[in-house]
């Protein structure tokens, strides 16, 4: 991957493989079997950052996630926090870095007991990794329940007697009081109204502002992505495509399955082409198939180039510094392909 580094990285992944062990029906026994789903990765995440990624579902978006949590751990590849390899395993991770990598779930019920108050929810993180207990660690769960816009009142209730706006910034309010680094959120908007959304949205600005955190913002809403994240990558079938500044790979030239990921979403010009010619009933190219380490997207590419496409992986084409693309296109020929509704 060609994801560039700085002297201010917080985070950096490099050239991870992931993969799932499922139990599969192979005559005449069960057993398990191992299912890639990550191939090569790399990414890295600045301090005060946002770094998202989008891809269609399946695209390996949370199990990436996952895997910087440490609740997956890689086949291949390295985790670098702070300019140091940490552990792979959350269970082998030191207490300092589960405490500055923060998981915020799409679902906030994951993270919070239905049968436990609010105060008990934040507290955890309080007692873990600061100690506090008493009217010290009553003062800060306050202190965090403010921080994410709700009163001070809320921990004494349960989670049940919340809306989903609220569980999602008592979420977020759980994982800020550990004082992270980084927190990884993982389609925390998603389930939520549109004018929730935007509150939440400038709630994580906020939090961004005043504490420096970074984000690993993983979303499908590309209006969403586009408002809030510094860098965009571009995940298919496991695999990098494009990564870049957010305002370079909204605009041409993009790979054609960013391409078609931004004409897919609706937009008020009627005239506008919101489809591209894409055979759907093709079988994605999987390199653990005996079809070799292939550009996965090539079955549903409507620019392939034949023998080129089919021969290799594509190297990495430098758009910009900050703008890299996984493809066999020229930069040319990808800014000609691009929808010029799209500048």
């Amino acid at each position: 991957m060609r994801d560039s580094t700085t002297d201010h990285s917080l985070l950096e992944v490099r050239n991870i493989d992931l993969a799932y062990g499922v139990w599969g029906f192979n005559l005449p026994f069960l057993k398990r079997v191992i299912k890639p789903v990550v191939h090569d990765v790399s990414l890295s995440i600045n301090i005060g950052e946002t770094v998202a990624l989008v891809g269609e579902s399946g695209s390996g978006k949370t199990t990436i996630a996952r895997a910087i949590a440490g609740m997956i751990s890689p086949i291949r590849g390295q985790i670098i926090l702070n300019g140091k390899e940490i552990a792979t395993t959350v269970e082998r991770r030191t207490k300092e870095t589960k405490r500055q990598i923060q998981f915020v779930f799409q679902n906030p019920d994951a993270s919070l007991n239905p049968r436990r108050k609010v105060a008990y929810s934040i507290g955890r993180p309080l007692e873990l990794f600061f100690g506090l207990s008493g009217a010290e660690k009553t003062r800060r769960v306050e202190e965090s329940l403010l921080a994410v816009g709700l009163n001070i009142d809320f921990a004494n209730r349960f989670p049940t007697q919340l809306s989903g706006g609220e569980r999602q910034r008592v979420a977020i309010a759980r994982a800020l009081a550990a004082q992270p680094k980084l927190m990884l959120c993982d389609e925390i908007v998603s389930a939520l109204d549109v004018s929730v959304q935007a509150n939440t949205l400038d709630l994580l600005k906020d939090l961004q502002e005043k504490n420096g955190i970074a984000y690993l913002f993983i979303a499908h809403n590309l209006a969403v992505v586009r408002w809030l994240a510094d860098r965009v990558g571009v995940l298919y079938l496991g695999r990098l495509l494009e990564i870049g500044s957010a305002e370079e790979v909204f605009s041409p030239p993009s790979h054609p399955y960013t391409e078609m990921l931004l004409r897919s979403v609706p937009e008020p010009d009627a005239n506008r082409n919101l489809s591209i010619s894409i055979s759907d009933n093709s079988e994605p190219i999987r390199r653990i198939e005996g079809l070799g380490d292939l550009c996965p997207f090539l079955p549903r590419c409507p620019y392939g180039l034949g023998h080129s496409c089919e021969k290799a992986m594509p190297e990495w084409l430098e758009i910009s510094p900050r703008h890299g693309i996984r493809c066999h296109l020229s930069r040319d020929q990808l800014k000609e392909l691009g929808s010029p509704n799209r500048q």
